[in-house]
């Protein structure tokens, strides 16, 4: 019996973030992508949420590189976890390597990790794969596909991508490779569906830079602007008009410095000389003369547009009259943080100005129309929507329905399935373990759901803290029992409900046998206070017995 080719996602279906494809034949594995996401709001604490990469450790004597279609986090972002566990070569166009080589020396992996720079148009020879770099337009420099060709067929793997006609830099994506490939014949198409529900085509970044060109124009105040920071087109243009318009550029934000760090020495950017400042200087330019360019778009609570809004940035006030433009759109699930600092920007009096009133941003993504095309040129055999939630992927799989491909040949597919393929089969033949690691701080894959409900009930009911001295005899009370809440009730004003909590404590203590354990003692105690309290106040807080020995 042939052998089969293997697809697993641990990562990117059904949700937003964390792309990770596992690409696997015989005895070699390749990667495509290794990205994090972000943490939902029940998440308390957590830093960063990484895919599940059990599989890589179990198999990593397998695996013979990581193909990365670009910088960004969703795609880049569990690399500094994963190469602990896992030593294998990244392959990356320029841009993409300088932010991977960022990423790895803050976490002290540089020095063991290879990183072999590509171009679009070069072919990668690893194991029993040829990988394909092919040039797509998308929200940072160097976005590439992948046409991975396999013992079995080929996979067309698009990464996040869009047609752009009139791009700052790079040229429009190469639609005739695309084409070139789709006579040739593709086993499988795995594409982007992020933009699936919206019609036509998605705007060229060109669009964005008339609108800057209108708002600076006839200002006279000055003007702060909040965008991506891995969006270098975007901070191109901006830095563009500023120098039209004679305005000095100071930057705010450890990414957006980082990023156009990179880009400029990598040539992505072209700094005019002199155009940009020190975030000190701006205090003695005129207001007329100065732009500052700052991360923050999504309200992040460390970030600088939070802390500049807040006035808790140390360089930055904001004025009265101050221009804040918005040149992002919001990631669903950020709404109401970002309210909240254009709240806080409108109490100071500054004037907001976001992509509802003019075309202060463009997607990265490919919408309905660029898709079909997309969709007529390869032709795939095969194909399994990736990267969007479940909407986004019925949507493209219905739309591919569309275009003429048949229902069989569609895979709706989940994160930790095994997708084998034959020369002329798709089927799901099992799964690998997969899910979320929870970072938090230096611990990665240490808090656990256990950990989360403690965190969520704390944060909901708070705690009570029931400290009792006994002796270790006949486990008499020598002291106690003392309560000591924390965000459970102001003590000052509950201290009814607060004696009727260390009476029933006392009885519950009184009645303890000598030959009772501390197990059985403690777990009495949250019993009848957990009842007593929900009875009374409907709240669940909570309820930590401590038990000192004497």
């Amino acid at each position: 019996m042939a052998d089969k080719l293997k697809l697993i996602p641990l990562g990117g279906l059904n949700e937003i973030g964390k792309n990770l494809n596992v690409i696997e034949y015989k005895n070699d594995i390749i990667l495509v992508d290794c990205g994090m996401g972000f943490p939902d709001d029940d998440m308390y604490g957590i830093d960063v949420v990484i895919p599940d990469y059990s599989y890589l450790i179990q198999n990593q004597t397998k695996i013979r590189g990581i193909f990365l279609t670009h910088g960004h986090e969703d795609h880049i972002g569990a690399l500094p976890y994963v190469l602990r566990d896992i030593d294998a070569p990244i392959y990356a166009t320029r841009m993409t390597a300088g932010l991977v080589e960022l990423k790895l020396s803050e976490h002290d992996l540089l020095a063991t990790t290879e990183i072999i720079t590509c171009e679009a148009g070069d072919v990668i020879h690893v194991g029993c794969f040829q990988v394909e770099f092919i040039h797509t337009n998308h929200s940072i420099a160097d976005a590439v596909a992948f046409a991975i060709k396999t013992p079995v067929g080929t996979i067309l793997h698009t990464g996040d991508w869009k047609i752009d006609p009139t791009p700052i830099s790079g040229g429009m994506a190469d639609l005739t490779r695309m084409g070139q490939l789709g006579k040739e014949g593709v086993l499988a198409l795995m594409c982007d569906s992020t933009n699936v529900e919206r019609p036509g085509f998605t705007k060229s970044e060109s669009a964005v830079g008339s609108s800057f060109e209108a708002l600076f124009k006839d200002c006279k105040e000055r003007i702060i602007i909040t965008t991506f920071a891995s969006n270098v087109d975007r901070i191109q243009q901006i830095i563009n008009v500023a120098a039209k318009f004679g305005r000095k550029v100071a930057v705010s934000g450890r990414s957006m410095e980082n990023t156009m760090k990179v880009s400029t020495r990598l040539g992505y950017m072209n700094v005019p000389e002199g155009i940009v400042v020190d975030l000190n200087q701006i205090k003695s330019l005129p207001k007329d003369k100065v732009c500052i360019i700052t991360t923050g778009s999504q309200g992040e609570t460390m970030s600088a547009l939070t802390r500049i809004a807040f006035s808790t940035h140390r360089q930055i006030e904001i004025m009265p009259g101050d221009h804040i433009i918005l040149s992002a759109s919001a990631i669903p699930g950020n709404e109401h943080a970002i309210s909240n600092v254009v709240n806080e920007l409108y109490r100071k009096g500054a004037v907001v100005i976001n992509e509802r009133n003019r075309d202060l941003h463009v997607s990265g993504h490919a919408c309905r129309q660029e898709l079909q095309i997309l969709h007529a040129l390869v032709k795939p055999k095969f194909f399994i929507p990736v990267h969007g939630e479940q909407r986004h992927l019925r949507l493209h799989a219905r739309l591919a329905e569309e275009m003429g491909m048949r229902p069989d040949h569609i895979l709706l597919a989940d994160i930790g399935q095994i997708i084998e393929f034959t020369p002329d089969t798709m089927k799901v033949a099992g799964t690998v373990t997969s899910g979320k690691i929870l970072v938090d701080g230096y611990g990665v894959g240490d808090v656990g759901s256990v950990v989360l409900r403690d965190r969520k009930r704390l944060a909901e009911d708070g705690m009570i803290v029931v400290v009792v001295t006994m002796s270790k005899l006949d486990n008499t009370v020598l002291s106690g029992p003392e309560i000591i809440t924390r965000g459970f009730v102001y003590v000052k004003e509950s201290e009814e409900l607060m004696d009727d909590v260390r009476q029933l404590a006392s009885r519950v203590l009184a009645e303890v046998k000598p030959s009772a354990d501390w197990s059985s003692i403690k777990s009495d105690i949250k019993r009848e206070l957990s009842g007593y309290l929900f009875r009374k106040a409907k709240r669940s807080p909570m309820i930590l017995p401590v038990i000192m020995e004497v």
